[in-house]
């Protein structure tokens, strides 16, 4: 067929001029008493043409089998192409070792450091009431659940976990996930879909970004906690926009920024939100268990009740000092899940003893909310400490447990900076026994936020190790920012 019809083609333009040339001789001829014009002989002309190609056979070349010399040639010759692109040089990531728990003071290589490279802010990593939570657990109900939560993987704990973070945020439902990480890019999908539209601040960390690439909705992005690009970018989407009425809109956030350590400013949200109809998605895994007079996140800091916020996630690998995470919300938001979210119906269900752990830290958090005004404490004591940095300054809020250090003056180039800023972590810890993290991103990261220092705060820190760190940075830094100050 496909060969036939250029042939066809080029018959029907020839026999249109032809068939000018036959109408006139052929006007006045009659046979057997039926009067012949000549597009009647152009058009059979035509069938017999377009008959008399459907009709040959295609041509099929001669099989020649290849001997095996060519064979083993062409198998010689065929390179097949790399699972993974080369790595670039520089590109290998060479993290220090930790020889024993992540807490205020670690080891590395055989030697003490103090830590500000771990999200440990309540200081409970080691805590003993903690520690024989979960080895109850152990013992009842052994390491793994050995399933999903919908295929006998649901334990009584994970029950009572989620009841107490329920009741502890004042929400009606909760939901657990195994893996914090996982948690905000299993929700965002499982409520957004292709066609919704969600507006995010464009400093969201990657793992919000994953969640917001696997929805497939419409994705607009806000300058980083700026509200006034975010009421202009709801106005734009909304003003005389009909398609935008009849679609989910909803607005994602984070409460406190992994990747600038700034607190989203709800309060405005909520207002913009109930302006412009839009939903809230907000992930608290750096805010749940350190903001607000309790702990109890972002909603209490600002005074905004929690029911004016849809959607609320947390990892519970930062202040409960376990693993797994978290989403709560109405009873309608969490019982969607159960059947709608990938990371919670086909991943094991988490393992019984970090959700022993969970409410243990909850407990821990209820029962001495002094610990609060401990971390709050250091984290000021860092500010404090921190000004007059050689090169770099602060850009995180003052009550957020990340400490972000950027360059004062960009290099130009992301590399150079990343290599300048690796330099001064790596000689804080060599030098100093200092244990402090660049933030590096992959190459899937879509932030565009400046590199810098990372510094968790924890509130089981001392004064000595805040003057210690604040001391080395300050060192270092004069030393290998010296050109760029």
């Amino acid at each position: 067929m496909d060969m036939a019809l250029p042939i066809v083609n080029a018959t029907t333009a020839v026999l249109a001029r032809v068939s000018a040339a036959f109408n006139a001789p052929l006007a006045r001829a009659v046979v057997f008493g039926v009067h012949i014009d000549g597009h009647l002989v152009v058009e059979g002309l035509l069938i017999a043409v377009i008959v008399f190609q459907l009709s040959r056979k295609s041509y099929k070349p001669p099989k020649k089998p290849l001997s095996e010399k060519e064979v083993d040639e062409l198998c010689d010759e065929w390179e097949p192409e790399p699972l993974c692109p080369p790595l670039k040089e520089g590109a290998r990531i060479k993290a220090p070792i930790l020889e024993s728990a992540a807490g205020p003071h670690t080891t590395i290589d055989g030697k003490e450091v103090v830590n500000f490279a771990s999200a440990n802010y309540l200081g409970l990593v080691g805590n003993e009431k903690i520690t024989d939570s979960c080895v109850g657990s152990l013992e009842k109900y052994g390491v793994g659940s050995c399933g999903p939560r919908g295929f006998y993987g649901t334990i009584d704990v994970h029950l009572d976990c989620e009841a107490k973070i329920a009741k502890f945020l004042g929400t009606p439902d909760s939901i657990l996930y195994s893996y914090g990480i996982s948690t905000i890019f299993s929700v965002i999908p499982a409520f957004c879909k292709k066609g919704d539209v969600i507006v995010a601040d464009e400093g969201v960390h990657w793992a919000v970004q994953n969640g917001l690439y696997l929805s497939r909705s419409t994705v607009v992005y806000f300058k980083h906690n700026d509200m006034a690009s975010l009421a202009s970018t709801l106005e734009k989407l909304t003003r005389g926009n009909k398609r935008t009425e009849n679609v989910r809109r909803y607005i994602v956030v984070e409460s406190i920024y992994q990747n600038s350590g700034q607190i989203a400013r709800l309060d405005e949200i909520i207002k913009l939100k109930e302006k412009y109809r839009f939903r809230v998605i907000l992930e608290e895994s750096h805010s749940f268990g350190v903001l607000g007079k309790s702990g109890r996140g972002l909603a209490e800091h600002y005074g905004v009740p929690i029911e004016k916020i849809d959607i609320i996630t947390a990892g519970m690998g930062n202040a409960l000092a376990t693993d797994g995470g978290f989403c709560t919300g109405s009873a309608r938001v969490v019982d969607h899940q159960r059947l709608s979210s990938a990371g919670y119906v086909f991943s094991a269900s988490l393992p019984p003893y970090l959700a022993s752990a969970a409410i243990s830290a909850v407990n821990y958090l209820e029962e001495n909310p002094s610990v609060l005004a401990n971390l709050r404490a250091n984290v000021a004591l860092l500010h404090q400490g921190l000004s007059g940095t050689p090169g770099l300054e602060i850009s995180s809020h003052l009550l957020s447990p990340i400490v972000f250090l950027k360059m004062k003056k960009s290099t130009g180039s992301l590399t150079t900076d990343l290599e300048l800023l690796e330099t001064i972590a790596e000689q804080a810890l060599k030098e100093d026994s200092v244990f402090v993290v660049a933030s590096k991103r992959s190459t899937l990261d879509r932030c565009k936020l400046p590199l810098g220092i990372r510094l968790f705060v924890s509130a089981g820190h001392t004064e000595s190790d805040i003057s210690k760190v604040c001391s080395s940075l300050k060192r270092v830094s004069a030393l290998v920012l010296s050109d760029h100050i």
